[in-house]
């Protein structure tokens, strides 16, 4: 039954695949002639026909946006003669209904994409994207002036840029998130925690000493241990280089020694009760809400416990899993992407510069109206007044230059150079700057993805033997074609490495 069942999964996405390229060979590049034969240049719009830009955000639906909305367009009609309908589509949502609303071919005009959700890479390859290199000399020369240079390198694709990157933090850096209650209350130093391993004795006593509802590591099923692999199509996809060994070779991460250890310590955890007995199905925990948890992990940016804490109502801390490092994925980590079934490519381009350079239009897109979800405390503090969290929590960091946005009177005031310096002390990750093009292995990646999808949430959380399960997911995946989606990867990357002399 379930290979029966996992057939029907991999001929459904395949199909969808091919009605997806279909749809968008049909579209594309008609739309791209238009642009570049339409661009007109100058910033402004007052001119021309007033326009609605359709745009698709990720996040939970919020109950104010109409009225923010409507702020928001008057503003835009005075600065360029435009106005948006915002749909924003849940968080385990988005990735599955984006694809779907392409390959309808609907005109929209942004979408949020990133190296996670509505995975910006393949969806760029197969034209999804508009090119926007002219666009930005044209109508984004804020954004090139404002945004970090190496985020247009990294999410470059043969030389082209198909979305706008975030303007936030570079690097990457996974934590371990601890609410800060049982910490103090067991008198934990935490700094000595690094390692999946190093949190076993904490486990123990939180498991040993609290009720039975409070978990002590809470995860969902898309939980994976921390490896430090410069992955391909990140982490859910099982090629990588590892760092810590040949940098200029693609491997099969299931087969790293590191992965084998991590396994079995996870599977101890499992059968311990440090996590859910029903972790492999977890869509989603609810532990921040709550509060009956212990520590989970989370990626970071400077000063982000501020922010959970203030969030959560309770106090959270962290401790690093590693040090930071700029990964091509992270440079595409938030993004906003043009259609390229965009009959308004030109006055799309003029509003993500407003977005990027305009502390107005950016702070009312994040934080609501001032008087009804903030008030301000100086010019550029404010405090949540309730319908903010009642009714317009935003996700500041999928939105836009997040440098112009206001601080909380929490935040300490070298908020935003804590970000730069986290910027230019990380490390660079061997392959950044490099895309892979899926397309020669895409029917393998398609395939590779499905099997992932199957074997992952149950290996990686310890739900099941790894010892036994494990192989039958290696040899699954190499009969998938495995083997030559990593012999293309290394094609490509040394390639790309003569190319840009590395």
């Amino acid at each position: 039954m379930k290979n029966k069942k996992t057939k029907k999964m991999v001929l459904l996405m395949v199909t969808l695949l091919l009605a997806f390229s279909t749809v968008l060979a049909g579209c594309g590049g008609s739309n791209t002639n238009d642009t570049s034969g339409n661009a007109a240049s100058g910033g402004e719009a007052g001119d021309k026909d007033t326009v609605k830009l359709k745009v698709y955000l990720i996040g939970g639906p919020q109950r104010d946006l109409p009225m923010v909305q409507e702020e928001m367009n008057k503003y835009l009609m005075e600065k360029i003669n435009t106005t948006v309908d915002i749909t924003m589509i849940d968080w385990g949502d988005y990735s599955k209904r984006m694809p779907v609303i392409t390959a309808s071919g609907e005109n929209y005009d942004i979408a949020f994409t990133s190296s996670w959700a509505y995975d910006y890479l393949p969806n760029a390859t197969r034209g999804a994207f508009l090119p926007i290199n002219d666009l930005l000399d044209k109508y984004g020369q804020g954004i090139k002036e404002q945004l970090d240079p190496r985020f247009l390198t990294g999410s470059q694709i043969g030389g082209q840029n198909y979305a706008v990157p975030v303007n936030k933090e570079l690097a990457s850096q996974w934590v371990w998130r601890f609410n800060k209650q049982y910490v103090d209350k067991y008198n934990m130093d935490i700094t000595k925690i690094r390692t999946l391993e190093d949190l076993e004795p904490y486990l123990q006593q939180i498991k040993d000493n609290e009720p039975a509802d409070i978990t002590p590591l809470a995860v969902p099923k898309g939980f994976k241990p921390y490896l430090a692999f410069d992955f391909l199509l990140g982490d859910e996809f099982p090629v990588g280089i590892n760092m810590n060994g040949d940098t200029g070779k693609y491997v099969n991460v299931l087969e790293s020694e590191e992965l084998k250890s991590s396994l079995k310590t996870i599977r101890k955890y499992y059968q311990a009760g440090y996590l859910r007995k029903d972790v492999a199905t977890l869509e989603g925990i609810d532990n921040i809400k709550t509060g009956k948890w212990f520590v989970d992990r989370e990626q970071t940016q400077p000063y982000a416990e501020l922010g959970w804490s203030r969030s959560a109502g309770y106090d959270i801390v962290t401790t690093p899993m590693q040090d930071p490092v700029i990964f091509t994925g992270s440079a595409t980590g938030a993004m906003h992407a043009i259609s390229a079934n965009s009959k308004n490519p030109e006055r799309a381009m003029m509003f993500l510069n407003l977005l990027n350079t305009d502390p107005y239009l950016r702070n009312l897109i994040n934080y609501g109206i001032e008087g009804t979800h903030y008030k301000k405390i100086s010019d550029n503090v404010i405090e949540d007044l309730p319908a903010m969290k009642d009714g317009f929590q935003m996700p500041g960091f999928a939105l836009g230059n997040l440098f112009l946005t206001y601080m909380h009177k929490e935040d300490p005031a070298d908020k935003w150079e804590a970000f730069k310096e986290f910027n230019n002390s990380a490390k660079v990750a061997p392959s950044f700057g490099f895309n892979f093009n899926p397309d020669p292995v895409k029917t393998e990646v398609a395939s590779i993805s499905a099997i992932v999808k199957e074997f992952y949430p149950s290996i990686m959380t310890g739900a099941v033997d790894p010892d036994e399960h494990l192989p039958k997911a290696i040899e699954k995946l190499k009969a998938a074609g495995l083997d030559k989606v990593i012999a293309e990867a290394q094609k490509q990357y040394d390639e790309w490495k003569a190319a840009n002399q590395k």
